[in-house]
């Protein structure tokens, strides 16, 4: 079974979000370790010939129909399935997620506002460029290298 190679600043994402969780759980891991690390999750000896497989093509959508990512919309963390992507034009996605749980769109105590489907717009990285009041993207999608289980826990920012 082949593995699908994202672009290669969904690799380095992926990479910088390895240092974190690293940093977080007390270690150390430089850049170039963990550049290492994300090419042996893909099935690559090294992160050489990953760049020269993921540069050698033109970069596809950070996500597929029917797969299931987490990450957090408008600040509240989720877990679901992608039912719908479309590529924009101007090299970002258009995607419909389904969440497995509704999820509470407002923060205010007295108030809520469940939503369970959602569209949003992602750049290569899975960020939307539309930003919440402050300044976080209003979708972050975690999209974690093959083989690598899912924190858990999601940073909010």
């Amino acid at each position: 079974m082949t593995t699908r190679i994202p672009s290669i600043a969904l690799l380095k994402a992926q990479a910088r979000r390895l240092r974190e969780d690293a940093w977080d759980a007390g270690g150390e891991l430089t850049h170039a370790q963990a550049l290492e690390q994300i090419a042996h999750a893909y099935g690559y000896r090294d992160w050489n010939t990953v760049m020269g497989v993921a540069g050698n093509r033109m970069p596809g959508p950070p996500v597929e129909v029917g797969q299931r990512v987490g990450g957090h919309y408008l600040g509240q963390a989720f877990e679901g399935t992608v039912i719908g992507l479309s590529m924009t034009g101007d090299g970002r996605y258009h995607l419909t997620l389904h969440f497995d749980e509704p999820v509470d769109v407002v923060t205010f105590e007295s108030f809520s506002a469940f939503r369970q489907r959602v569209n949003a717009t992602i750049d290569p990285v899975g960020l939307s460029p539309a930003k919440t009041s402050n300044g976080r993207p209003q979708l972050q999608l975690r999209l974690d290298p093959p083989g690598r289980p899912a924190p858990d826990r999601m940073k909010a920012g």
